[in-house]
Formats: C-alpha cells, sequence, structure tokens
C-alpha cells in the first residue's frame, strides 16, 4: 500500500471552523455582507433578464446558472479533474473556481487555455536526479579544493521539462520517531554503505528494509552513548544549545539523535562515492542538504549554529592557509563550539589503523591548534576520542592582524570563502556577547531575536515581528482545517517554506513532531536568515530559479507564501513548480499563498501535473485578493520489469 493513511484530497469540502468563521465575521462588517448580497442579487436578475427575458416566478426555481456581474463570495464551480476519487468521501464536496471572473480577455493567452499543458514523466534514470550536483556535469570542474563536487547548475537549455518518478515499489516513509531507525529499501534501493561501512555499524540491510542502527566511525558503541560523551563535555541540556551543524555527516546518526535533546542539527554531506549519504539521512526524517566545504562558503547566516562538528569527516582543516576553519567560525556564534573526533585526535592510539605515520598526524594536529588559535578560540578539553574548542563571546581581546573587510558576513549564495577572521559586532564590554544573547531553547522560540531588537534588520521591528509570530498561528491553525493531515501526528515529518521570511510558519508548528527547512530566497527584499537562527530554527538560502541541493521526494509538504509573486519575470513558474514536484514524496502536499489571479494560472499548470488541487478562500475571508492553492502530488513510480505499474492502493 502506498499509504497507511486515509487519502487527503484537497477537492474535499474543508472542514467547519469556528475559528475561520470568527474572523470572516470579524473582518467583515455587517453592511459589507448586506452590500454585497443586494449586488449579487441585482447581478443574478440582470442575467435572467438578459437571457431569458421578463422574469417569472418560475425563474426563481431553474437550475441553470448564469454568469454574474459580480463574484458572489459562495459560488462554487467545477470540481478539479482528478479529484473524482473523492466523491464518495462526501456528497457536498466543492471546489472553488475563480476562472469565469479573472480569465483575461486575450483567448489565446497559452496559461489560460482549457487544456492545461501536461508534463510527461521523465525516463526512468531520472528517479535520483539532482540538478545542480550532476555527476557527470562535475567532472567538467576542477578537482582542486572538491570544486567539482560544488553545486554546478544546469543553463536554461538543459533544463529538463518532465517529471521525476519515484522508483519502482515506494511506499510512504515510517513515521517519526521509527523512522530515525529504519527505512524502506525501495524509497533508497542502494546497498553499497552496507557493504563499505559494514563494520561501522552506519547501517544494516534487512530483507525489504533498511536498519540504522545509529553506529559511526568514531562511536561504535552508537550516537547515542558517543552524543552522552559530548554531554560530559559540555552542558547538551540546559537549552543554551539548540542548532548545530554536521560537516561529513554519512547518514547523520549523530543529528537524528541529538532531535531528542531538542538539539536541530543541519546535516550535509556531498554527493560522492559513498552513494545516498543525505538521500538515507532524509528518508529517515532527519534534516539535511547536500553540500561541502570547498571554495564556496556555505548558504547561511553568519552567526548560526550553536555547534560545529566533525566525526572523521576527513576534511583538510589546516590547508588553504585555514580557510575551512574560518568558515566554521562564520557560521557558529559567539560562545559556541567546534567538536573534533577522529584524525589528528588521539593519533597515539589509532595512527596504525589510519594508515598514516606518527609525524605526518602530529604535525596536522599542531596546525589545527595554531589555526584556532589565530581565530582567538580556547581549547576546553581534549578527552578520548574527542577534542572541543570555543570561540569568543567578542573580539574586544582579540588581537588578530587579518579581519575581514567590510563585506557583509551574511552574503553566502556563491560567495568565495575567506582566508581572514569574520569581524564580530562591535560591543562596549569584555562580558557582553557579540551581536546579542540569544535565550535558551524554548523561550529562544518566541523571545524577540536580537537582531531585531538592535534594529539591524530593515524594516523588522519588535511589533511587526510579534505580530507575525500571532498571524502564523491563525495561519497554520487555519491549514489544519483545510488539510487535516497536516494535523495528524506523524503524517508529515519533512517540511519545506520556501520563502520563509521570519520563521513564523515553522514557529507555529514547532510543538508537532515536524521540523521545517526555512528558505530565504536570495531575491528577498531583506535577508532574514540570520532572524530564523536566531529563533533556534534552521534553513538555507536558495535561489528558487535553480534546482535545490537535495534529492527528489525530499519533503512532505512544501509551503509557499509570495513566492511566485516574488519571482515574477525572474525565472519560469513552471520551473519552479517542476522542481517543487521533484522535491516532493509521492502523496505529498503543497501549500500556495498568493493572489488569485497567479493561483489560478499555477492551477492549471499543476494539474497538469497530474496534482489533486483546489483553491480556497484566504483565512481572513473571500474578500482577500490573496489566497490559498491546496494541490496533493499523485502516487505513481516507474513501472515494473515486468511492465505492471504499482498501485497506490496494492498491498
Amino acid at each position: 500500500m502506498a499509504g497507511p493513511y486515509a487519502p487527503y484530497h484537497p477537492t474535499t469540502k474543508p472542514a467547519a471552523s469556528t475559528t475561520s468563521s470568527y474572523l470572516m465575521i470579524r473582518n467583515s462588517s455587517l453592511s459589507t455582507w448586506v452590500l454585497i448580497l443586494v449586488l449579487c442579487f441585482m447581478s443574478y436578475l440582470l442575467g435572467v433578464w438578459q437571457h431569458g427575458g421578463p422574469i417569472s416566478p418560475a425563474t426563481f426555481s431553474t437550475t441553470s446558472t448564469t454568469t454574474a456581474a459580480i463574484p458572489c463570495p459562495l459560488s462554487t464551480g467545477k470540481r478539479s479533474s482528478s479529484s473524482s476519487s473523492s466523491s464518495s468521501a462526501s456528497a457536498s464536496a466543492v471546489a472553488l473556481d475563480f476562472e469565469s471572473h479573472h480569465r483575461q480577455d486575450d483567448i489565446g493567452d497559452a496559461e489560460l487555455d482549457d487544456r492545461p499543458k501536461t508534463y510527461p514523466a521523465c525516463a526512468a534514470n531520472f528517479s535520483e536526479y539532482t540538478p545542480c550536483e550532476d555527476v557527470q556535469r562535475s567532472l567538467r570542474f576542477d578537482r582542486n579544493r572538491l570544486i567539482y563536487r560544488e553545486r554546478h547548475c544546469p543553463d536554461k537549455s538543459e533544463k529538463v521539462k518532465c517529471r521525476v518518478p519515484a522508483p519502482y515499489g515506494y511506499r510512504v516513509p515510517f513515521r517519526w520517531p521509527a523512522s530515525r531507525d529504519l527505512a524502506w529499501y525501495a524509497n533508497v534501493p542502494h546497498k553499497e554503505l552496507t557493504v563499505e561501512k559494514a563494520v561501522q555499524n552506519w547501517i544494516q540491510y534487512q530483507g525489504d528494509r533498511f536498519r540504522f542502527p545509529g553506529g559511526g566511525t568514531m562511536f561504535p558503541h552508537g550516537a547515542d552513548a558517543y552524543t552522552d560523551d559530548i554531554g560530559q563535555l559540555i552542558n547538551l541540556k540546559d537549552g543554551s544549545i539548540r542548532t548545530a551543524i554536521d560537516t561529513g555527516c554519512g547518514v547523520a546518526s549523530w543529528g537524528a539523535y541529538l532531535l531528542s535533546r531538542n538539539i536541530l542539527t543541519m546535516s550535509f554531506a556531498p554527493r560522492d562515492t559513498h552513494e545516498a549519504q543525505v538521500q538515507f539521512a532524509l528518508e529517515r526524517g532527519v534534516p539535511a542538504l547536500i553540500g561541502v566545504l570547498a571554495s564556496k562558503r556555505l548558504p547561511y547566516p553568519s552567526r548560526a549554529f550553536d555547534m560545529a562538528h566533525c566525526s572523521r569527516c576527513l576534511i583538510p582543516w589546516a590547508e588553504s592557509g585555514g580557510t575551512y576553519l574560518m568558515e566554521v567560525d562564520r557560521v557558529l556564534r559567539p560562545g559556541g563550539y567546534w567538536i573534533l573526533s577522529g584524525p589528528p585526535i588521539r593519533w597515539r592510539k589509532y595512527w596504525r589503523g589510519w594508515n598514516r605515520t606518527q609525524n605526518d598526524l602530529r604535525s596536522e594536529q599542531n596546525s589545527i591548534e595554531r589555526v584556532a588559535k589565530s581565530l582567538c578560540w580556547t581549547k576546553l578539553v581534549e578527552k578520548g576520542d574527542i577534542a572541543v574548542w570555543r570561540k569568543p563571546t567578542n573580539h574586544l581581546q582579540c588581537k588578530v592582524n587579518q579581519f575581514c573587510p567590510t563585506q557583509d558576513p551574511d552574503t553566502a549564495w556563491y560567495t568565495n570563502m575567506d582566508t581572514c577572521l569574520t569581524r564580530l559586532p562591535e560591543v562596549s564590554g569584555d562580558e557582553e556577547v557579540a551581536g546579542g544573547q540569544v535565550a535558551k531553547w524554548p523561550e529562544r522560540l518566541n523571545a524577540v531575536p536580537p537582531r531585531i531588537s538592535k534594529g539591524t534588520v530593515r524594516g523588522i521591528t519588535v511589533e511587526t515581528f510579534r505580530a507575525d509570530a500571532e498571524l502564523w498561528k491563525r495561519r497554520a491553525s487555519y491549514y489544519k482545517t483545510v488539510n487535516n493531515q497536516l494535523g495528524q501526528a506523524g503524517r508529515y515529518r519533512n517540511l519545506l517554506d520556501a520563502n520563509a521570511h521570519l520563521g513564523g510558519f515553522a514557529a507555529a508548528l514547532a510543538e508537532d513532531p515536524v521540523w521545517v527547512m526555512n528558505v530565504v530566497p536570495v531575491e528577498a527584499q531583506v535577508n532574514t536568515l540570520g532572524v530564523i537562527y536566531e529563533r533556534g530554527l534552521i534553513g538555507t538560502y536558495q535561489s528558487w530559479c535553480e534546482a535545490m541541493s537535495t534529492y527528489p521526494r525530499t519533503y512532505d509538504l512544501i509551503h509557499a507564501d509570495s513566492l511566485f509573486t516574488l519571482y515574477k519575470d525572474k525565472c519560469e513558474a513552471e520551473d519552479i513548480l517542476l522542481e517543487m514536484d521533484r522535491i516532493l514524496r509521492p502523496e505529498g502536499s503543497v501549500i500556495i499563498r498568493d493572489d488569485v489571479d497567479v493561483l489560478v494560472k499555477l492551477k492549471r499548470m499543476i494539474d497538469g501535473m497530474n496534482y489533486d488541487s483546489q483553491i480556497v478562500d484566504h483565512e481572513d475571508g473571500p474578500l482577500e485578493r490573496q489566497k490559498l492553492l491546496f494541490a496533493v502530488k499523485s502516487y505513481w513510480t516507474t513501472p515494473s520489469t515486468s511492465g505492471h505499474r504499482r498501485s497506490s492502493t496494492s498491498s
């Protein structure tokens, strides 16, 4: 069976919501409603008179419809062509239809033609297509400093206009927290790691599924025990550490086990010979992106993470002038920790197993120590296999000759890494935390972020931040009345907010068993990703004119607020929708907020992708021009070798 849940159809009539009803009444005065009803009635009479002559009493009992000059708020229209399966669920199910009221006069407009453009399925070998990390394309680029493993996206002429298929037999992932330890083999059909990392206990193949025992190269007793060892060196329990970054994450077991400690980890690894590391992480329901420390900055703002980690990640930290450690310093919060286990730590014990000489390992560790000192880091402890350094809370006493120039430290999209120290914001005293002290988790989520309280985010005040937080609580509640599966614990796990602004959508869902990848588009007028991290949430920069650095079928739900208005005249809407389709799971959901005219066009495109979709009113009522498009991706896969196709209802 494709999934253990009752199917959700956005064309089914939304559940009644006293909250939304209250909001509609609150925002519309009685006189306004009376005026609307009078105008609708007059338009109806005018239409009947124009099409049927004088009005008779029988006219009021006719079942025929007329086109009103003014759209009435309760008007209904035809169903989406893909919604027939929902008719049995509710005899009164209807879909809102805005076409007759928002059609352009030009009947030759291709986007508004009655026949939506269809998008064919890609070939079966596109099942794991990741456009900007394509292995063949990467071979064109310099192998020095792993530049060939960075993002290299296809030109516009190379973009595919097809829908990436799921592998045959694809199944809805296990519910969290079971998914932390289990994944279906059919979803990620790669056994390479079960052989290559067998002795390290990363992953085991058992029949139709994989099991993740929590092992790792440097934690043979499991990621949980390894994290407990770290917890004896620094405090992981008091809420002061909330965001972490794991470089060279493997299958992200460290990040998976930190979640039970309320620590949210951004794990990343390159798409390399260890096939599907990041894909496994995401299949487990753990945050991750494809990425590599090479020549470009990581796609995160400065002062983002409370803790950074490397467990035998094999990054040459001291090479290239210490650039890689300097990049870690840029994204690490003042007072944050850097944890290193594996070569060269404890080289006296492990040097034979690492097939390196003692002199080589001693030299590497000494070089790392020198770079860390140049960054004004303090080495707190080296115990067993683990070493911990701490970044200073400010640079008042940091005597460095090579601070970076005045380049914005938050700029990180295709930005070259620096061989210099990123200067922290100015402070007035030794005890002051540069940039401001964040609250401990969970208070941190709703506390005013220092970037806002200090007025460093253009146009965002304390008042607008608090209003935004309340707004998204209402919106998330409304979403759950339309898509009731959003409120079912375990139905969705990996969520993407494609235009996150201040992270309000993610914050409103903080109590649910989900995590949200908050995307701040590079083209956004204000860079707010630093605010999102100060709230204890995670995210990344992204231009939606390009593909995301992730595998297909990554997310269960994608949310996009005013995204298509933002990208109007910048790139094609169909390319953004096709990228969303690529990274969305079969039977995953989409929620798009935008102007009604934009949504009418988008609905035609997304219906051409064989989605089940519906446009519904804004949570504040039908008088708002902004509407909501709810859509569900259909279940389909590549054909089996026998030529049969798996049905979404098959066992």
